[in-house]
């Protein structure tokens, strides 16, 4: 056998074998889709919440601050004034707010209240209650306030003066709320100190628990209270008249 017939095998044992293609591995199968949730991860329909599980800058809807309470008789309320606080934390910001409310029966009877929670209907709500449990008797003479009176609260600083019948109420949004749920129908005021509606609304409740009627100060001094009898004038004669 020659060198070539020897060499030709020993090349064909070095060249490299072409790589054989892996086998294909089976396709996985398709996995169940997920059955449709109703509602969010919260369990209330749709998305109440914003990224980071805060709550929205949302008010709630919105209610007759005139109408007469559910179950409290004819005692109505109004709210004030809602302030919104924002606390900013890793996730975004997250609001609350609190609520201002009076309640009163407009026979002479007031309270105020105040609640806080992280949505507006539910912060009004627990103003509302409160200010239903603060009920006080306030003194009113004919529609009026009996004599004039100061009231003070930090910084907020109220006159009140009795009025003429058909005056009617004169004075600003958070004063006009306590004395028209009092039964107050004809007064004048003014505010002298601090506008902040929580101290202006305090210091009118101030000034209303001031009040005294004629009566109770008798009382108080121990003191009979005198009525003025009116006599009847002696009606003229027919004969007289006819002359």
């Amino acid at each position: 056998m020659s060198d070539k017939e020897d060499t030709k095998p020993a090349a064909e044992a070095s060249a490299p074998q072409p790589a054989t293609a892996p086998s294909a591995a089976p396709a996985p199968a398709p996995a169940a889709a997920a059955p449709a949730r109703e509602g969010n991860r919260f369990g209330g329909p749709g998305g109440g919440r914003g990224p980071g599980g805060r709550r929205g800058p949302g008010r709630g809807p919105r209610r007759n601050d005139r109408q007469p309470l559910e179950g409290m008789g004819d005692l109505s309320d109004k709210v004030v004034h809602i302030n919104r606080c924002s606390k900013v934390v890793k996730g975004g910001r997250r609001f609350s707010f609190s609520a201002l409310v009076v309640v009163g029966d407009k026979k002479g009877k007031v309270g105020i209240g105040f609640g806080k929670a992280n949505e507006v209907a539910d912060a009004v709500k627990k103003a509302t209650e409160n200010a239903r449990k603060n009920l006080e008797p306030i003194a009113l003479k004919e529609g009026t306030i009996p004599h004039e009176v100061f009231g003070t609260f930090d910084g907020g600083k109220v006159l009140l003066k009795p009025a003429s019948q058909g005056t009617g109420i004169i004075a600003g949004s958070a004063v006009r709320a306590v004395v028209e749920l009092a039964g107050v129908k004809d007064v004048l005021s003014k505010s002298l100190g601090s506008d902040n509606p929580y101290n202006v609304v305090k210091a009118t409740l101030d000034a209303l628990h001031q009040l005294r009627t004629r009566e109770t100060i008798f009382q108080l001094r121990g003191k009979r209270v005198h009525v003025k009898k009116v006599e009847a004038k002696p009606e003229a004669p027919a004969e007289a008249a006819a002359v």
